[in-house]
Parts: structure tokens; C-alpha cells; sequence
């Protein structure tokens, strides 16, 4: 019985310190999506607050891409040995 392949502890590490680095980088991410449209929110509200809300267009497709970048950073897994290991029990031929 052979043992599953183990990537050298430097090689876990960097991989580590790329999670870790993601997350900062999504909360900075968030962070930055709050104060930018809050004040874009504010801007509207003081110039025209009963006309359009064209702040929306900004907060939806800037949502969609935290949204897009939380799923890659949180929700996405990792491809293991198993993972190919499943596909190539499979037996179907790539492409």
C-alpha cells in the first residue's frame, strides 16, 4: 500500500501564507467597498436625495465582484490528491 503523496512543509507553508494573504486582502477588499459607497450613498443624497439612485450601478457591480472574490477566497476548495484520484477512476478521456 503505497502512502499518499506529502508536499514538503516549505511548500505547505507557502500555500498557507496564500490563504492567509487572501483573506486579508478579501477583508480590505470589503472594507474599502463600505466607505467608498457610503460616500458615493451620502454624495447622492445630498445633491438629488428624491432623484435617481445612481449609486446603485456602482454598489451592484462592485457587489458582484466581492461576492465573486468572497466565493474564491471562502467558498472555493482546494483540488486534493482524491479530487484527481476521483476523476481518474472516472477513465473518461480529457478534452
Amino acid at each position: 500500500m503505497t502512502t499518499p503523496y506529502q508536499p514538503p512543509y516549505d511548500e505547505q507553508r507557502h500555500l498557507a501564507r496564500k490563504r492567509v494573504q487572501a483573506r486579508r486582502d478579501l477583508s480590505t477588499h470589503a472594507v474599502a467597498y463600505l466607505v467608498v459607497n457610503a460616500f458615493l450613498v451620502l454624495v447622492w443624497w445630498m445633491t438629488s436625495p428624491q432623484g435617481y439612485l445612481w449609486p446603485a450601478w456602482v454598489l451592484g457591480g462592485w457587489g458582484i465582484g466581492l461576492v465573486l472574490n468572497a466565493w474564491e477566497v471562502l467558498g472555493r476548495r482546494p483540488i486534493t490528491d482524491a479530487d484527481v484520484d476521483r476523476e481518474l477512476r472516472r477513465g473518461r478521456p480529457a478534452g
